[in-house]
């Protein structure tokens, strides 16, 4: 015998509709096989083709979601220009840590690490656009950073230009997420900014 599902008595579905209605509009507000009216339950297979209908309406199955979806798309380029000139300072920071003085070596070395943290989330974000993996290119051809002090101001100069770049793209995309993100590296960058033009203060003082 076919059983259906029953409202219990007095309860107010339209209350609920109202916020559901609010809260996500396109999707069903009740399980498949009960709404407020008391429809029968659903079996078997139309059970599961009602709730894949669901679950393909969820944010995460968008074909063009709120955050990295086609906005992100746009700055793809931008975006791994970014992760490419962030890898090539890690291995330049990394570099001028080796020839630095002692006292410099440790902040320079945790700076080097930051920077590749910030290209692996560039390229995290490539995939959440893309659905593929970015391979960047970074030549191998730098062996000597020369000078310490002409170092730190060529890479003062780089590391401040990147957080203007930052900025910039930040404000030139409408994707939410990415704003954010660009937003922070931003600051990152500024603040390694700050980090060189300290050393470069101590250095000049001896």
């Amino acid at each position: 015998m076919e059983q259906t599902a029953r409202t219990p008595e007095g309860y107010d579905y339209r209350q609920y509709d109202r916020i559901w209605q609010r809260v996500a509009p396109a999707l069903e507000p009740y399980p498949a096989g009960l709404n407020g009216g008391g429809t029968p339950v659903q079996t078997g297979t139309d059970l599961s083709s009602a709730q894949l209908r669901q679950e393909s309406q969820l944010p995460g199955a968008e074909r063009n979601p709120c955050c990295m979806g086609s906005a992100a798309m746009d700055m793809l380029s931008v975006l791994t220009g970014f992760a490419e000139e962030e890898l090539a300072e890690c291995r330049f920071g990394r570099l001028l840590s080796r020839q630095a003085p002692a006292w410099a070596r440790q902040r320079l070395q945790e700076m080097a690490a930051r920077q590749g943290e910030s290209a692996r989330r560039l390229m995290a974000v490539y995939y959440l656009v893309t659905g593929e993996c970015y391979r960047p290119n970074i030549p191998c051809d730098r062996n000597c950073v020369g000078r310490w002090c002409p170092a730190l101001r060529e890479r003062y100069h780089a590391r401040a230009c990147s957080g203007l770049n930052y900025a910039r793209a930040a404000e030139g995309t409408t994707d939410p997420c990415l704003r954010k993100l660009l937003n922070e590296l931003s600051e990152t960058a500024y603040c390694q900014a700050d980090t060189l033009l300290r050393l470069l203060e101590r250095s000049l003082d001896r």
